[in-house]
């Protein structure tokens, strides 16, 4: 089969598209033909090298993923050759503790298609039936390759910050895929959801998205103008992605019991933490990584239904791999790129 790889860590150019082994279906799995899939800053990080995630080399990245089935694999029931379908790119055992209470995200052995294991940049992948979700005949591929890893990020996120109607909510980094869908989740929770990202055509597309207030951080006081906009209160919850650029200034920003939910870095890890600012204001940080499949399907729900709306900001033919890479690494894309093999 046709797949994107990499043999060895680096940049963009490390990437080749050229004939890898089909994946083989085994028991409890499926084999997917893959009709698009998209891109995530996860996708960069491990091409780049993580620290401590060894990989067996070629590795197929490509985390979100959209097709039909294409081999059913034994003790797999519900699911034939030819149904279309979206995978949950979470992976777990099962079996532990964390999972028997529901808990996936917090499996001891919880992994990540394209990430720990060879994912969807190709022409097929092997995923498990269980993280198959039925994509409805009228949902455009491209549309639902856009939505599992961002969404479910997203929603869970959210949940874990317990945002309720009519609060205040601050999305940093709102160009990105989980902040677009963020910013969709919050309003439709009934929030008011201010935004941070930066350049006059990122503000008016986030505004587009519904964001009631875009902030344009290469020309405000990111805390001045929050606290402005909510006459000194702060906001009730902050929803941060870029991490140690601006962690100072996500907490200042928060109001007296305020909550931060963190779930990326991408301007780096490490971050000052000024503990007398957390215990006198009572403020919570809290972190969260992808999704119960229970949350999953749920936030699944409202996107095949049309309720929830990804962000596609181009489709691009499998040929194009570096040139997206590029382009994600460079911040030029608004929502998600997907690809088509």
């Amino acid at each position: 089969m046709r797949a994107a790889f990499f043999r060895a860590h680096g940049g963009p150019d490390v990437l080749e598209v050229g004939e890898a082994p089909d994946p083989v279906v085994a028991a409890g799995t499926v084999v997917v033909e893959v009709r698009a899939f998209a891109l995530n800053h996860l996708d960069l990080w491990v091409r780049r090298g993580i620290p401590g995630l060894e990989l067996e080399m070629p590795h197929i990245g490509g985390s979100d993923v959209a097709g039909v089935v294409h081999e059913v694999g034994a003790r797999v029931d519900g699911w034939e050759p030819g149904d279309r379908v979206v995978v949950n790119p979470a992976l777990w055992c099962g079996e532990c503790e964390s999972c028997a209470r529901g808990e996936h995200p917090l499996c001891r052995s919880f992994r990540i298609l394209g990430e720990h294991v060879r994912g969807g940049s190709a022409e097929r992948v092997r995923v498990p039936a269980r993280n198959l979700y039925r994509l409805p005949a009228d949902v455009p591929f491209e549309r639902a390759a856009a939505a599992p890893l961002v969404f479910q990020t997203a929603w869970r996120a959210l949940r874990r910050g317990r945002l309720s109607s009519g609060e205040v909510l601050l999305v940093t980094g709102a160009s990105g895929g989980v902040s677009t869908a963020a910013v969709r989740i919050g309003r439709h929770f009934g929030a008011r959801v201010l935004a941070l990202t930066s350049g006059p055509e990122n503000v008016r597309r986030v505004a587009e998205l519904g964001a009631d207030v875009v902030i344009d951080r290469l020309r405000s006081d990111l805390v001045q103008e929050v606290r402005q906009l909510t006459d000194g209160r702060g906001v009730d919850l902050v929803l941060d992605s870029v991490g140690e650029a601006i962690w100072k200034d996500c907490l200042r920003c928060l109001a007296p019991g305020g909550r931060l939910v963190t779930f990326g870095a991408t301007t780096g890890p490490a971050a000052a933490l000024d503990i007398r600012h957390v215990f006198w204001k009572q403020l919570e940080v809290i972190g969260s990584t992808m999704a119960s499949r229970p949350e999953f399907e749920e936030v699944m729900g409202l996107v095949t239904s049309g309720v929830l709306e990804p962000v596609v900001d181009a489709v691009l033919p499998l040929e194009e791999i570096r040139e997206a890479h590029r382009r994600l690494e460079a911040g030029q894309a608004f929502g998600k790129l997907v690809l088509t093999p």
